[in-house]
């Protein structure tokens, strides 16, 4: 070992770093290196997994962080004096060391975050056992005050830090960067500064990225992440010199003058020795009634279960439960089920809506006789291993559905159960996707969006830039244009770097002692919410308990339909797993009436449905597993052979039992379990070996496991030709093969959806519109299907509306005044409360008078006119036209008293309006349309007279190119200049079924005299192609219409 790397930043390093783990670990294994250090800036979010990296590659890992130092302390948080902030490098030496890194980040995050996560020399002398400190980079205290004060304050400073580390853990860093001025000028001074104090100098790189050559890349990278261009000048750059992971030449070469520097490097490798432990399971205690085992009572509970379930007379059940209890106890995951069952039965037991199953976990009989689940394995055939295996050594998954809205009561409970410093929810990082890649990288480097655009679309959702090289009309412009090379090249090293972190869904941890004795902490970014430093990956690693607590919105839309129903009907909604045989829902399906029904929206699937025509809730499920990139393909024949158009084979006798329920087709990966056990004599935990193997794709993996199969069903009397024609048949089914437990579960909420709109139809779209309000798109949507159910949706009401949508009779829903853009929270709940206090606003002046809200103002009187709120007590034409006159008359009413129906002041109630100034049909749409985000009481393209324009949801049915005549609004316009300085345009309009893109050309553009505003009507002849999977028109004449 002759040179060590010990300042090294990852892609971890959010702004600037750009260094994937895995790569740069693979190219210090390439270039000789035995030990490596990672430092990132102020966090330690990439430590496990570096720390696992660098042990398989056999590489010593050394932990580290370049820590952002506060001038004064973390507390002082003054602009300009504190703002600015040193940087200095930590090392761990050990295990103690280690945690004093957690607990300085973790303060640095929580007490210490101004600009920066920031610590102070007060931290480092309470949290600086086990560390090494190293000066830090031409950001540290110490080189900043040799450019700015002289050695002789430098040296001062070197002696404090040697208080606080001692002479043996501080050294001075010194890095070789010739083509940044400042680097020079620090670089001799450091030499001396060493020579004067006795401290030893250690070499670093500061790397940034990989290789030499990425030094252009990185600069594009930079770019991204300040949202810059790279032709900007005022802009953060490091192109003045080379950050990349040199070689153990090139430092040797750039140090030849002081090679003590190189050894040292060595040095401090050797005193870092961190062993952390990972894969050994660190369980939380859960308190078990005294006496009691963990197992003992899980036993207890189960059979009281069994009891509850009317199983207790059940064999089958009964012997199910002790192979349950008995790989449970072998496998030590007792008090795993036991935290679950608990959080899950007290959501339950305080009205919060729980999911009847997720995931494996519902092929558990445990897991439903604690209520974790609704779904009785025994019932549905499901296999407990798909779920948990003697083998397994993590934690099984039991992820739990919940009301989105009531979620976070959950997460408070864990919080008061277990403390607060020991359950935080989960970080997460975004990682620039292929697509975004190439747009980021094209709109740094300049490149013509419309370019971009074009190469973006090329590559399919999900797919990486490599794969997508693959697809012709791309290479095809990638060899042809050395621009697109360029930018391909670029984005395939920046694609898959962290963007930023963010809050995981639904990972939640709960640690035995302290968080911090595991892993830093930080607040949720622009939260007050404490969220873990490690992604769940890291966490599971460290042998944690990470629950998965989802939020899922169709619950919190079922709770809202039953408390409705209960409002309005007087009738407690009891629904139930067991009895799912109601022609009625059933006829849900078969009409395609899927709007609003959970798993099963969507033009494809309901047009599959309605062919199915569904009768039990078995249809539902395959339909689940099966409409998916894949097994799609087997829908057709699985509908013609339920209707007896298809014959129904199997290779071989056994495979009937298991294939039945499917009508010979394997859908669900625990057939194909079952499979391997029948006819190959595997055990169910062999057979979960071998469905990992072929979802994993691992050739020799694949190969023995191949072998295995054949080998078995010849021993169980199956010829080798037939067991070899059974794999190849066998194989591609395994590989989509679904997750039974899974969509079993998902079938039962689909089903309750189904139910509750078709016996409660206003109250389940109302719920809807209350759950999805926020979506414009799919409050359009919601109003179209209100229709097709003959509800009446109404626009926002003064005296009727409450915050959210309210349902006004059985066949109306009206608007909720929250709807409205520009009207505070605060206005809506004073206009409410007082409404209900003294009964319905009789006249605007009655409303003025009444309503004293610090909120109210002049933008929300506008957009409560706009919006038709008004309309059933005045014409809103001619309040608008009076607005001002209003707010001065609103004014002078702010110190009278109202009560009842009388008012207390004198005046009168009336107000005298100028009647000029009507606003006419088409102005009051788009006041709709600019406040509420649709067109609720018309649509303009309705009231054009002679329209016989095609329907836009009508030119989407199309497959195949063909001219279209349409007329829309405009709804959106993005402007490009093109390389030749030209306007392209991308328009979105709508009519009154559906909207599109149309592109208009600059040449079309130049020749068309129209004046380009949001809310236009025009008509659009051109050509609309589906085949090249781009939903837009080509223009080729427009017109304006209004």
């Amino acid at each position: 070992m002759k040179f060590v790397h010990l300042h090294v930043h990852t892609h971890y390093s959010l702004l600037d770093g750009m260094c994937k783990i895995n790569e740069l670990v693979k190219k210090a294994k390439e270039l000789g290196y035995e030990a490596l250090a990672i430092t990132d800036h102020g966090n330690m979010y990439g430590v496990i997994e570096f720390y696992k990296e660098c042990k398989k590659n056999g590489i010593k890992p050394i932990i580290g962080v370049e820590a952002y130092l506060a001038p004064r302390t973390i507390y002082d948080k003054t602009y300009k004096i504190d703002s600015k902030n040193y940087h200095i490098t930590l090392l761990a030496k050990d295990y103690q060391g280690y945690l004093n890194l957690i607990k300085l980040i973790t303060i640095a995050n929580l007490e210490g975050f101004y600009y920066k996560p920031r610590i102070d020399r007060n931290l480092l002398k309470e949290h600086g056992s086990g560390l090494i400190c190293l000066s830090g980079c031409l950001a540290s205290e110490i080189s900043r005050s040799i450019l700015n004060n002289g050695l002789e304050s430098a040296e001062k400073l070197v002696y404090e830090y040697i208080d606080i580390f001692g002479k043996e853990n501080f050294y001075l860093e010194i890095g070789w960067h010739p083509g940044i001025e400042e680097s020079r000028k620090v670089f001799k001074p450091l030499i001396e500064l060493s020579k004067k104090t006795k401290v030893k100098l250690v070499a670093t790189q500061d790397v940034h990225y990989i290789n030499k050559e990425d030094r252009d890349i990185h600069d594009v990278f930079l770019a991204i992440q300040t949202g810059k261009d790279i032709d900007e000048k005022e802009r953060l750059t490091m192109k003045e010199d080379f950050f990349h992971l040199t070689s153990i030449e090139e430092m040797l070469d750039n140090f030849k003058e002081i090679p003590s520097a190189i050894e040292n490097t060595l040095e401090v490798a050797e005193k870092c020795n961190l062993e952390i432990e990972l894969n050994k399971i660190k369980m939380p205690v859960y308190e078990v009634p005294e006496g009691l085992t963990a197992d003992e009572y899980l036993r207890k509970l189960c059979y009281e279960g069994l009891k509850k379930r009317n199983l207790e007379n059940d064999n089958k059940a009964r012997e199910r439960l002790e192979y349950e209890l008995s790989i449970i106890k072998q496998t030590g995951f007792a008090s795993y089920f036991l935290i679950v069952q608990d959080f899950v039965n007290w959501a339950k037991n305080n009205g919060i809506k729980v999911g009847p199953g997720r995931g494996s976990a519902a092929g558990s009989l445990v897991s439903y006789l604690l209520r974790i689940t609704e779904v009785n394995p025994l019932k549905y055939n499901l296999i407990f291993e798909r779920f948990l295996t003697p083998e397994r050594i993590s934690f099984p998954d039991i992820d739990v559905d919940f009301s989105d809205i009531r979620r976070d009561e959950v997460i408070d409970y864990l919080a008061k159960k277990y403390g607060q410093d020991k359950v935080a929810q989960i970080i997460t990082f975004g990682k620039i996707a292929s697509r975004a890649a190439i747009r980021d990288t094209g709109r740094a480097m300049g490149l013509p969006y419309s370019l971009c655009d074009k190469i973006a679309k090329l590559i399919p959702q999900g797919m990486d830039l490599e794969s997508a090289l693959e697809i012709p009309d791309l290479i095809d412009l990638y060899n042809r244009n050395k621009d697109v090379q360029r930018l391909i090249d670029i984005s395939k090293k920046i694609e898959g770097t962290v963007r930023h972190a963010s809050v995981h869904a639904s990972g939640v941890v709960v640690t035995p002692t302290k968080l911090t004795d595991f892993m830093p902490v930080q607040y949720a970014p622009q939260e007050k919410r404490i969220i873990t430093q490690y992604d769940m990956y890291s966490i599971e690693d460290l042998g944690l308990l990470k629950l998965d607590l989802l939020g899922l919105r169709t619950l919190s839309e079922i709770e809202t339909t039953i408390e409705l129903v209960k409002q309005r009907k007087g009738i407690n909604i009891h629904l139930d797993y067991e009895n799912l045989d109601d022609p009625k829902t059933y006829k849900i399906y078969q009409e395609g009436k899927t709007v609003g029904i959970f798993q099963v929206e969507g033009k494809g699937m309901t047009e599959y449905l309605k062919k199915l025509k569904p009768t039990n809730i078995n249809d539902i499920n395959a339909m689940i597993a099966l409409y998916r990139p894949g097994p799609v393909e087997y829908i057709p024949s699985y509908i013609k052979r339920k209707f007896g158009l298809e014959p129904i084979t199997y290779l071989h006798p056994k495979l009937e039992p298991i294939l039945k329920e499917t009508y010979g087709i394997a859908i669900y990966q625990e057939q194909l379990m079952q499979i391997a056990q029948a006819l190959a004599g595997f055990t169910l935990s062999e057979a979960d070996v071998l469905r990992k193997a072929i979802g994993k794709k691992i050739a020799s993996l694949l190969e023995e496991q191949k072998t295995k199969m054949i080998e078995g069903m010849i021993k169980n009397g199956i010829d080798q030709k037939t067991a070899e024609k059974i794999w190849a048949w066998y194989e591609p089914f395994a590989r989509y093969g679904f997750n039974k437990s899974h969509s079993v579960s998902y079938a039962l909420i689909s089903y309750q959806t189904a139910f509750l709109k078709a016996y409660h139809t206003i109250e389940f779209l109302t719920a809807l519109f209350i759950h999805e309000g926020n979506d414009t798109e799919r409050i359009k949507e919601l109003v179209e299907e209100a229709k097709r159910c003959g509800i009446k949706i109404l626009p926002p009401d003064i005296n009727e509306s409450r915050e959210t949508f309210t349902i006004v009779d059985d066949y109306t829903i009206r608007f909720g005044l929250s709807s409205i853009k520009n009207v505070g929270s605060k206005l809506i709940e004073d206009i409410i409360a007082e409404r209900d206090k003294n009964g319905p606003f009789i006249s605007i002046a009655n409303f003025l008078r009444r309503v004293k809200s610090k909120d109210f103002n002049k933008r929300s009187l506008e957009a409560l006119i706009k919006a038709g709120v008004f309309d059933s007590l005045e014409d809103r034409g001619v309040l608008y036209y009076n607005l001002d006159y209003l707010l001065e008359f609103a004014s002078k009413q702010k110190s009278f008293v109202y009560t009842g129906a009388k008012l207390f002041s004198g005046q009168s109630e009336e107000i005298i309006f100028k009647r000029q100034g009507k606003v006419d049909i088409f102005e009051k749409l788009r006041w709709e349309k600019e406040l509420l985000g649709i067109y609720v009481s018309n649509h303009p393209i309705k009231l054009i007279k002679n329209n016989n324009f095609m329907k836009i949801k009508d030119i989407k049915k199309y497959k195949d190119e063909m001219k279209v005549k349409i007329i829309g609004v405009i709804n959106k316009i993005k402007r490009v200049i093109t390389k030749n300085n030209e306007v392209l345009l991308y328009v979105e309009v709508e009519d009154h079924t559906d909207n599109i893109e149309i592109l208009v050309l600059p040449e079309i553009y130049n020749s068309m005299p129209i004046i380009w505003e949001e809310g236009k009507i025009i008509s659009v002849i051109g050509t609309y192609n589906p085949i090249k999977r781009e939903d837009r028109v080509v223009a080729e004449r427009i017109s304006e219409i209004r």
